[in-house]
């Protein structure tokens, strides 16, 4: 049996000729199964719009439902009809029907037309019907009103693709392990080093990772522009999107960039996003809700927390109001293994963001895996680690790596020991700096303990000079 879709039109976006038809008194709107959506001009009193329902109803006796949303303190007042039946009810008509309502107290927003499919898993009929749906998310506030400004406010609609090819299902990201938060090598003038970030790609893939992130905090995508960001993001589809899962950093502290590279990233073909809260400019826990509900309708999601960066936390009550989102992949967590607890005996997809605790809240709290900085070094040993069971003797064994990592805020330590391996130039964009002389010994001494064999790239280990650093401020 065929089944309805429904289809947005907007007045406002007709030609003048073609909309002043529509508006003028007498034109009759002829469609079966539309939506009357009106604007009432309110005076003094409020209009009796509660008597113009029921004898629009008896008139269209068919098949029929109604709605009205009335501010009496507004200058106006948006009234929703909606029939199941053939209508032929112009402006003047349902003013006379509304007990001597003037005609030109009547206008026309928008006006909502039923199709038929017979398919109603149809392209067309799906996308009909989100259409409709974000229009009436929009609508959903009562005391909402008509600018005078405008014919209607737009309606914000995700600029996302249908295509198959384009689309990655959230369940392929819940079952991510390892996930590479992966490092942005630079040339001497500052642009990407894109053949050695392809060949540190190359590497993580054939050590087992699973995922990388893209532009994240590791990959120094704080001082990318977007153009870039987005870019590196299209360039890893492009290149390894058929070999490794792609999940873009595309949050913000604005949500309107959040919003924008959010949709430029999915547009460019990343499989998940990334989303941090708000820094710096920290808001309310309504606030964090808002911000990550206007980016996870576009695709599978992780959430990111991380209070010692950002300067807040994102707590449970705010995670779990996403639970139930069919894009909700999980949380990237870095609070501790207690709060990975709370996530995990609720059923959700939880990774550690402290490598030093990975293993534990694997093994002991039930979490998903890792987005982990310290496979950029060893891919291999961290895919043993969340991979091969509990292995306390493998954890001990990495740990001085782990805790030199980070002895200085991330990614220097990493930058710093990528270029002592020989897998990238030595070149740091401000404000990273590398590490001074002793921690570079410290680092040659942990890879002769763990093993050079053990780390990527083929080339002797180096302390290097302080010279042969080169530090960007304009790049």
């Amino acid at each position: 049996m065929a089944k309805a879709g429904i289809s947005l039109w907007h007045i406002a976006s007709l030609n003048v000729q073609r909309r002043a038809a529509l508006l003028s008194s007498d034109h009759a709107l002829n469609w079966k199964g539309s939506i009357y959506i009106l604007e009432v001009a309110m005076k003094k009193a409020a209009v009796p719009v509660g008597l113009l329902l029921p004898k629009v109803l008896e008139a269209e006796a068919e098949r029929c439902e109604c709605l009205t949303w009335l501010d009496t303190q507004a200058p106006s007042s948006v009234v929703y009809v909606s029939f199941g039946s053939e209508c032929f009810l112009s402006r003047k008509q349902i003013a006379e029907l509304a007990n001597g309502l003037e005609a030109s107290q009547v206008r026309f927003l928008w006006v909502l037309r039923f199709h038929r499919y017979s398919d109603s898993n149809s392209a067309e009929h799906v996308e009909e019907e989100a259409r409709v749906r974000a229009f009436f998310l929009i609508m959903e506030n009562k005391r909402w009103r008509q600018s005078s400004a405008a014919m209607m406010q737009d309606v914000h609609l995700p600029m996302r693709s249908l295509e198959l090819k384009n689309s990655t299902p959230v369940d392929e990201i819940k079952k991510l392990t390892l996930i590479t938060a992966i490092k942005t090598p630079y040339l001497p003038d500052g642009r990407f080093d894109l053949e050695a970030y392809d060949s540190l790609i190359h590497m993580q893939i054939q050590n087992g990772v699973e995922g990388i992130i893209v532009g994240g905090t590791t990959g120094e995508g704080q001082l990318m522009s977007w153009d870039e960001h987005i870019m590196l993001i299209g360039h890893t589809v492009n290149c390894f999107g058929d070999a490794i899962k792609v999940i873009g950093n595309t949050g913000s502290n604005s949500t309107r960039e959040a919003i924008h590279a959010t949709e430029q990233g999915f547009a460019v073909g990343m499989h998940a996003s990334l989303h941090i809260n708000p820094y710096y400019g920290k808001t309310s826990l309504e606030g964090l809700a808002l911000h990550f509900k206007s980016v996870i309708c576009m695709g599978p999601t992780i959430i990111y927390n991380v209070p010692g960066r950002t300067g807040q936390d994102i707590p449970p009550i705010v995670i779990q109001g996403f639970s139930n989102s069919p894009n909700f992949a999980g949380v990237k967590e870095c609070v501790g293994n207690d709060r990975v607890k709370i996530y995990t005996e609720n059923g959700m997809a939880v990774w550690s963001g402290n490598d030093d605790q990975c293993h534990d809240a694997r093994w002991d709290y039930g979490a998903k895996g890792v987005i982990s900085v310290t496979s950029n070094l060893v891919p291999g040993l961290m895919h043993d680690l969340v991979f091969n069971g509990k292995d306390e003797s493998l954890n001990k064994k990495l740990l001085p790596l782990m805790n030199w990592l980070f002895c200085e805020p991330n990614p220097i330590g990493l930058n710093t020991a990528l270029a002592q391996l020989g897998v990238i130039r030595p070149i740091f964009r401000l404000p990273y700096a590398p590490l001074p002389l002793d921690k570079r010994m410290e680092f040659f001494n942990i890879v002769n303990n763990i093993g050079r064999e053990n780390f990527i790239g083929d080339k002797d280990v180096k302390v290097l000079e302080n010279d042969d650093f080169i530090v960007l401020g304009r790049y």
